[in-house]
């Protein structure tokens, strides 16, 4: 079942089609995979819909061929640094389509299907129980206060009534240090910043600015 379709050097008519056709339905597979509780960009689906097959057909055509192999290395090498990095989750699709098209280009149809399908359930569990993810009340608060006030303890009963958790993790000046801007990372008890939390913090501050949401998270690979 797991064996390949491809037997010797020589490809077939049928197994190029059965490779191909594979190869393009795996692709789709996996744009609709990253289309999935995820942004993505038209152009960026469209690639990985065709990827398995375009490295498929290299794969065929390299065939054994030593000489062809290293010469089709050093193309994949001019392009990877000819291209923007994109995000930690764009880098792994790209890589899942590639493992496809090497698997279909050998002839092994079957495990690569069932490797896209294992590899899209376990993807598709891991968003849906949000690993990784973090806390879903997890906030970045800032808070701007005149630079007569003491901020040291300044929100706590405040916070202490709102949040599960708070920390505050910068403190830096603003308009020509006539302004602190306070930065916490807190937990709230509720999804949302509730109004009545951010009025009673105008009141303390003065009325300045107050802003809050979702912590920028830079990705890396």
């Amino acid at each position: 079942m797991l064996d390949s379709i491809i037997v010797g050097t020589e490809i077939t008519a049928q197994a190029f089609f059965l490779c191909t056709a594979a190869s393009l339905l795996l692709g789709i597979g996996a744009g609709a995979l990253c289309m999935y509780k995820s942004r993505y960009s038209q152009s960026f689906v469209l690639t990985l819909a065709m990827l398995p097959a375009v490295v498929q057909i290299i794969i065929m055509m390299v065939n054994g061929n030593i000489g062809a192999g290293v010469a089709v290395a050093g193309a994949f090498g001019l392009v990877r640094f000819r291209s923007a990095a994109g995000s930690a989750r764009e880098i792994g699709m790209i890589f899942l389509v590639m493992a496809v098209g090497l698997a279909t280009g050998m002839g092994y149809v079957a495990l690569a299907v069932i490797f896209f399908l294992i590899m899209a359930a376990f993807l598709i569990l891991l968003e849906t129980v949000r690993f990784g993810g973090g806390r879903s009340g997890e906030r970045e608060l800032k808070i701007t206060i005149g630079e007569n006030l003491d901020y040291d303890g300044l929100f706590d009963d405040i916070l202490e009534k709102y949040t599960l958790s708070y920390d505050l993790t910068r403190v830096r000046t603003t308009n020509m240090g006539t302004l602190y801007e306070l930065c916490y990372t807190v937990v709230l008890k509720d999804a949302q910043a509730p109004k009545a939390f951010l009025d009673e913090l105008r009141v303390r501050n003065g009325n300045l600015n107050i802003v809050c949401g979702k912590p920028v998270v830079k990705e890396t690979l």
